[in-house]
């Protein structure tokens, strides 16, 4: 980076550079980075791409260039990530929202749309990381109260405060503990939803080198099997359904998804079905608790 460099050109030789470096989406995060460098939105980099890179500018993007090339996610070095309708803090600590999760947002947005007239507008998510889920549901939803539960107090902070930064306080409340062990007894909702880790520990290679690297395991391994918090969240849910809600959870593989699916029908829900989220390698499972008129 010797010579002048423009935002254009600082754009076109890092997103090579990523390239080479394994990154999936190089053009995206080289324009991530050099936005958060400038202390601009990324759409404004377009308006500006004549505009020739300071020194003080450049030293700032060549540190976060350095990191991303070593596998660190976008995410933790601009501190955000946008997930649905919100923009959440996020960092080290804390699992980055995938854009995969935001389909079992949807889904769960158009059950509370479409729900039986008798039925309350609650939703429990499990495992709520950085509370993007919750964040979400609560946002496009307006007279949605949602709890939210997390075991690990580094997540748990960050979920506190993208409730509080997102004026969701009023309806959003963010509980420390495992799974529904912070709840009353009799409490029950009309949506359970949860993207809990389900990586089977036993294959660590299923998971990118940066991530592993980088993201909290807690957040990412589900046992020996990959099933182990799948398991008791599908033990819990019939207790925790309104009669007529359903349950959405994000899981592994196809046979990991069909695996979930049979656990719900086990403990007592109805209608459990599963298939890939857009294609990929992550499954979406629903399940119903009695009739869903």
């Amino acid at each position: 980076m010797n010579e002048m460099w423009t935002i254009l050109k600082g754009v076109q030789w890092t997103t090579e550079f990523l390239s080479r470096a394994g990154s999936a989406s190089p053009r995206l995060d080289a324009e991530c980075l050099l936005a958060h460098a400038l202390g601009v939105r990324r759409l404004e980099l377009y308006l500006r791409f004549d505009q020739p890179l300071v020194d003080e500018e450049r030293s700032r993007f060549r540190e976060l260039i350095v990191r991303r090339a070593n596998g660190e996610p976008v995410a933790y070095l601009t501190g955000r990530k946008e997930f649905y309708s919100v923009t959440l803090e996020v960092g080290r600590g804390v699992l980055v929202p995938r854009s995969e999760t935001e389909t079992l947002v949807a889904e769960a947005i158009e059950h509370l749309r479409r729900r039986r007239p008798d039925l309350p507008r609650d939703a429990l998510d499990l495992c709520t990381g950085s509370g993007a889920i919750a964040c979400a549901l609560a946002r496009e939803l307006a007279d949605l109260r949602v709890d939210a539960t997390e075991l690990d107090a580094e997540a748990l902070a960050f979920a506190t405060r993208n409730v509080e930064q997102l004026g969701l306080g009023d309806r959003v409340c963010v509980l420390q503990g495992d799974l529904d062990a912070p709840l009353d007894g009799g409490q029950r909702y009309s949506v359970i939803v949860s993207n809990p880790p389900y990586v089977r520990a036993d294959s660590p290679d299923a998971v990118e080198s940066g991530v592993l690297q980088h993201e909290p395991a807690i957040a990412l391994f589900g046992g020996a099997d990959g099933l182990g918090v799948l398991r008791r969240i599908a033990a819990l849910a019939p207790a925790r359904l309104h009669e007529g809600g359903i349950v959405l959870l994000e899981c592994g593989s196809p046979d990991q998804g069909h695996a979930v699916a049979a656990m719900l029908e086990a403990a007592g829900l109805e209608d459990a079905r599963t298939g890939p989220i857009d294609g990929g390698p992550t499954s979406l499972v629903r399940a119903v608790r009695g009739a869903s008129r």
